[in-house]
């Protein structure tokens, strides 16, 4: 059985998770994403990455027959493998769009949240449920204050309730949230916007963003003046800058 499929095209990556009929995550499946993140971050031609679930769902999260039973050495050496891949993904150099359906629920959601975008279609259903079979959540869960604030993420955490789109929409969890006849669109819509832009740039971007999430101010400005001085020496400011400029004067 596929369990990841990857395909690629013009600068596109799309990779869909295939277990069905709820994409529930296993350990091998879970290194084969920590895998072809690791891959992708190699290719120089990549523009976006969009990941995505076959069928009714995205993912319903972690195989709990997996997780089941667990020693104190198990439990590590299984979050440690999330854990790689979520960073996996965070290092991929170029956006990322996660498109979103059905169950997106547990370490489903790390992945989610270690993504640049995400755009989920109003059936869809987010959450944590973990403390509701005796764990904590963990990893990228320490992101979601930083997103969605404390109230609501002690609320997605203790509570163990998933959220629907909509309202993850108004509490930031997600970009957009649309009719389910509009997600391809919508994302395909984003894909298009981000492969337009000059690609040094969104790279730079990228390597910003992923940074500012594990500094401190101070360090994340100073960073920032780097990166914006790095961008000069692609060439791509001035060819970029003339093309606005000539677009200007056609249109006055």
């Amino acid at each position: 059985m596929t369990l990841l499929d990857v395909s690629r095209e013009d600068g596109v990556a799309r990779l869909t998770l295939d277990r069905p009929p709820l994409n529930v995550l296993t350990p091998a499946l879970i290194d084969a994403l920590g895998a072809a993140f690791r891959e992708l971050a190699t290719d120089s031609a990549l523009r976006v990455v969009v990941l995505r679930g076959a069928g009714r769902a995205f993912s319903a999260g972690v195989d709990v027959g997996a997780m089941r039973d667990l020693d104190l050495i198990g439990a590590r050496t299984f979050i440690e493998g999330l854990r790689r891949t979520t960073r996996a993904l965070e290092d991929v150099p170029v956006p990322t769009i996660a498109r979103l359906q059905g169950h997106v629920l547990g370490g489903a959601l790390e992945l989610v949240l270690a993504c640049d975008l995400r755009i989920a279609a109003h059936s869809c259903r987010l959450g944590m449920p973990e403390i509701t079979v005796g764990i904590p959540s963990v990893i990228q869960a320490a992101l979601l204050p930083g997103l969605i604030g404390w109230g609501r993420t002690a609320e997605l955490l203790l509570g163990g309730q998933p959220v629907e789109a909509r309202e993850a929409e108004r509490w930031g969890l997600v970009n957009r949230a649309v009719e389910e006849s509009a997600l391809d669109g919508e994302v395909e819509a984003w894909v298009a916007r981000l492969r337009a832009l000059p690609p040094d740039a969104v790279r730079l971007q990228k390597t910003l963003l992923a940074r500012w999430r594990r500094v401190d101010l101070d360090t994340a400005v100073a960073l920032s003046a780097d990166v914006f001085a790095r961008a000069y020496a692609t060439g791509e400011p001035a060819r970029a800058m003339q093309a606005f400029l000539d677009r200007r004067r056609a249109g006055a």
